[in-house]
């Protein structure tokens, strides 16, 4: 059987859609090992993988600073990413000489791992858990003015830091490469051809394998009279006071039921009284929560509406950030949702009655589902992998 290693970043959205690929690889009877942080460590053991720390090798900086880094400053992610490859270099080039394995499967912002197959001739397949990214789908990256500036301040930075990984004896051309997807390079993309905009750019490289969904996690649901809805920033930029208190004020008196996750840093006794028809938590199971739900109100990380999008849920979107607005756009772009035009109460509110009442965001959401389900998620995910081995053998 094959050996297979994966690299991600330190985030639970590049992570989570790995780990069902990396049970079915598992099941398969292929061995894995998998690059990644102390954070995801018993989530990765959990799938099978022998996990493999690179925590000491990233540069010094606190998980909340990099998360917001990660979401906001490309100039910083990039560092970032130049930086812990230059740091792994002779650890990770050593072992995987040892490992030899058959195949490198690494998140497309996990450049290290791209560099480490490229340099050592292993065979290399991207995962990609955003929407891909070429130079047609770029254009859709409506930056607001203060990431654009960042970007523009950041490029002497980035421009040194790409000069760092040549002179270490990395094929890198500029940061675009880091970033946009190659039509020559084998892909796995965690969404559908129908909701991935402008899919008929990319070339046949690409699997759109749908959102990778453990079937362990599907439980049976009973309706109950009154409209469920739930609400998430995610696991990244949740600390948003402000945003659950209008939330609370937009449903208090509401003929609907509210979960609400704030994150694990927001104080909920900060958030003042919780109304009856509230259940307000630091963390909840979304993919169990997303199943029993009418409405989702989100921030449109890709996760979060991939998840929604596969169990038929309409979203009130509330994107944070450039790439989150790209998704945001989709879903209303496809019928699936409602973009809110400020989180003031009254437009919370409103925003989910005209999801309840109009029937054909449902309807459009549901045609979505089926395009996800019928993707091949994990299991597909694992077939692509094998062939690539297949392929140079």
């Amino acid at each position: 059987m094959s050996k297979i290693v994966f690299f991600s970043i330190p985030a639970h959205g590049h992570t989570n859609p790995t780990i069902p690929v990396v049970s079915q690889l598992i099941r398969n009877g292929h061995e894995v090992w998998y690059y990644s942080f102390k954070e995801f460590q018993k989530k990765i053991e959990g799938a099978g993988a022998k996990f493999i720390p690179c925590d000491d090798f990233l540069p010094p900086i606190s998980q909340q600073e990099l998360n917001r880094k990660a979401g906001k400053d490309f100039a910083a992610l990039i560092e970032m990413i130049g930086d812990t490859t230059i740091a792994l270099d002779e650890k990770v080039c050593s072992e995987l000489r040892e490992i030899q394995p058959d195949c490198i499967v690494s998140d497309s912002l996990c450049f290290w791992g791209k560099l480490f197959a490229k340099k050592l001739g292993i065979p290399y397949i991207c995962s990609t858990t955003t929407f891909a990214f070429n130079q047609y789908t770029a254009k859709l990256m409506k930056r607001s003015v203060k990431e654009i500036l960042r970007l523009i301040v950041g490029m002497p930075r980035i421009n040194k830091k790409i000069e760092l990984l040549q002179s270490y004896g990395y094929e890198v051309d500029s940061f675009l490469s880091i970033i946009q997807n190659d039509n020559e390079t084998d892909t796995i993309v965690y969404t559908s051809k129908e909701f991935q905009p402008m899919a008929e750019t990319f070339s046949d490289k690409f699997a759109f394998i749908g959102p990778s969904i453990g079937k362990s996690h599907e439980v049976h649901v009973e309706k109950k009279s009154r409209k469920l809805i739930y609400i998430s920033l995610g696991t990244v930029l949740n600390q948003n006071k402000n945003f659950y208190q209008n939330c609370i004020q937009a449903f208090a008196d509401s003929p609907y039921d509210i979960v609400m996750s704030v994150g694990e840093k927001t104080d909920i006794a900060s958030l003042g009284t919780i109304p009856n028809n509230f259940i307000v938590k630091n963390h909840v199971e979304q993919i169990a929560v997303l199943q029993k739900v009418d409405v989702f109100i989100t921030h449109c990380g890709m996760n979060s509406v991939n998840e929604s999008l596969y169990f038929g849920v309409p979203m009130v979107l509330f994107p944070l950030h450039s790439e989150q607005r790209i998704v945001a756009d989709r879903v209303a772009e496809l019928g699936a949702g409602i973009k809110l035009k400020a989180n003031k109460p009254k437009f919370l509110a409103k925003a989910v009655a005209d999801l309840i009442e109009h029937q054909t965001f449902l309807e459009n959401t549901k045609k979505l589902s089926e395009a996800f389900r019928n993707a091949g998620g994990a299991e597909e995910a694992a077939k692509v992998i094998v062939a690539k081995i297949e392929e140079k053998h």
